[in-house]
């Protein structure tokens, strides 16, 4: 059984991360009296970090450029962190249990504006979040995704897990996107991409849209969407969602189990995201 009390975010950068003000406002909720922080911590520390924890240590929450050395570090790995080779939140103790929450968080997101499900989907972009966002797309249903990139060769991994998960994975580039219309499309692309006139032809049959950039909000693809009478949102709910699976995580062991006042506890972590 786990008796530590103490948590934190890793990565580098970590001065931006929300999850402290998440963490901290669910743990109040549930009259917790656990320390969580940050720490910045680059690839080449990890190992040696993570080795350094003691038993006061409950569990960590993982930011880039320390997901894979988190799945590497895991001894047992959940059903998305084993697809996705990422592990956003691990559980110390006897045995290191990897999950990675942004899959769920994802689709959590997805459902709370009305998106139950998502046969045909696009995905702008080729890189990490890419792969979770294609494994939330087959838990929604997808059979088949387009995924946008500048290099056709980004998309190879995603055509061999789009393989394991039943779902056809079609690449193309950002000047001959298909005209297909789409239930939703997921931008992974970095902050402030503008993609020019391209944007327009994405909006004109993308579904709604969620871009998971929440740093500089409207984005130039939101701002598209809009002209085009779409609907878009921000990478707010997804951020919010998997922090949610991770405070379940931390509190119950696996990120199925709801918390007790749960509903209690994502308002208040909700008012903590916006209030920043």
């Amino acid at each position: 059984m786990l008796t530590g009390t103490r948590l934190a975010v890793w990565g580098d950068p970590i001065a931006h991360s929300r999850s402290p003000q998440l963490h901290a406002a669910a743990y109040r909720v549930l009259g917790l009296d656990w320390e969580y922080g940050r720490r910045r911590v680059g690839e080449d520390r990890f190992d040696p970090e993570l080795a350094g924890l003691d038993a006061r240590w409950r569990g960590l929450s993982l930011t880039m450029p320390l997901k894979h050395a988190a799945a590497r570090a895991a001894q047992v790995l959940d059903r998305h962190a084993r697809a996705t080779g990422a592990v956003n939140t691990l559980l110390l103790g006897e045995e290191r249990h990897g999950f990675n929450t942004d899959v769920g968080g994802l689709v959590r997101s997805l459902r709370e504006q009305g998106v139950e499900e998502a046969p045909a989907a696009r995905i702008l972009g080729a890189g990490a979040t890419a792969t979770s966002a294609l494994v939330a797309l087959a838990d929604l249903g997808a059979r088949r995704v387009e995924v946008v990139a500048r290099r056709p060769e980004a998309v190879t991994a995603l055509i061999a897990l789009g393989e394991s998960l039943g779902v056809a994975v079609i690449p193309a580039g950002f000047d001959d996107p298909s005209p297909g219309r789409v239930q939703v499309t997921i931008a992974t692309l970095p902050g402030g991409t503008d993609l020019g006139a391209g944007a327009d032809r994405l909006a004109a049959a993308g579904g709604v849209l969620v871009d998971v950039v929440y740093g500089h909000w409207p984005t130039p693809l939101a701002h598209a969407w809009e002209r085009a009478g779409g609907v878009a949102f921000s990478g707010h709910g997804m951020l919010l969602h998997q922090a949610l699976l991770q405070v379940r995580v931390f509190v119950c062991g696996e990120p199925g189990t709801a918390l007790p006042e749960e509903t209690t506890v994502l308002a208040a972590m909700r008012r903590a995201l916006v209030g920043d």
